[in-house]
């Protein structure tokens, strides 16, 4: 059986379990996820007209709405469904928190660390998503200088170019700058970051932009520590010096 042939029965089988329908992007999903190999283009171009292709088993009583026949009643031309939810756009900033808490307990590269984002430093050069401080602990042996680690974080795969350039300015008042893009990015893109951030010594994350609980953070390229300008460092940090240091 080829691929269409087995699309069309799944989408059958899919909707005789379903006496209120499916609508497509619903049939689509699920067909998709019952053949992971097949592409979903073709996915796609062998659904968007089933009831051209089987008259006798499916029909459309609404735009992008497919239903067995078994469930269309008599003299009813049209079923009326209630819209779906509306999908919470989920905003750039819910991943902050995580990506905070991700730097001080699973990498351990900061002791405290806390979303800002804004305006917080109140020039053009921009204010980092995350900023974090790692200070020598009591028990430590041998105390080392405090280091300022820096983030961007972007959830618009269309966006990289410029938060790229933002987390090369946030070297200017850290020791380390972290860019966390979408892993869903194009390989091309992501490739061509990868390459810019070995030679900037910028950090490299990626992430999932559908789920922020819990969000899962993947180190790409480590963040290659470098010593800051420290006018800039102060200037920065007295912005913020209680947020951070208390």
């Amino acid at each position: 059986m080829g691929n269409k042939d087995q699309i069309r029965a799944k989408a059958i089988e899919l909707l005789k379990q379903e006496p209120h329908g499916l609508r497509y992007s619903d049939l689509r999903t699920r067909i998709a996820e019952a053949f992971p190999t097949i592409p979903k283009n073709t996915i796609s171009g062998t659904i968007w007209n089933l009831e051209v292709q089987l008259p006798q088993e499916i029909s459309k009583p609404a735009r992008g709405l497919y239903l067995h026949r078994q469930f269309l009643q008599p003299g009813v031309q049209e079923i009326v469904l209630p819209p779906p939810p509306a999908e919470e756009k989920i905003r750039e900033e819910r991943f902050y928190a995580p990506f905070a808490e991700w730097l001080v307990e699973e990498v351990e590269e900061c002791t405290k660390a806390i979303p800002l984002g804004g305006k917080s430093f109140g020039d053009k050069w921009g204010t980092p998503d995350v900023i974090g401080v790692r200070e020598p602990r009591k028990s430590d042996i041998i105390k080392f200088p405090t280091e300022i680690v820096a983030a961007e974080i972007k959830i618009d795969p269309y966006g990289l170019i410029t938060a790229f350039g933002q987390a090369c300015a946030y070297r200017l008042f850290s020791h380390k700058s972290y860019l966390v893009v979408p892993r869903e990015a194009s390989e091309a893109d992501l490739a061509r970051l990868d390459t810019l951030a070995r030679i900037f010594g910028i950090g490299l994350i990626l992430f999932d932009t559908k789920s922020p609980k819990p969000p899962i953070f993947d180190i790409r390229v480590r963040a290659t520590k470098h010593e800051p300008d420290m006018f800039y460092v102060n200037q920065s940090m007295k912005l913020i010096e209680e947020k951070l240091f208390t």
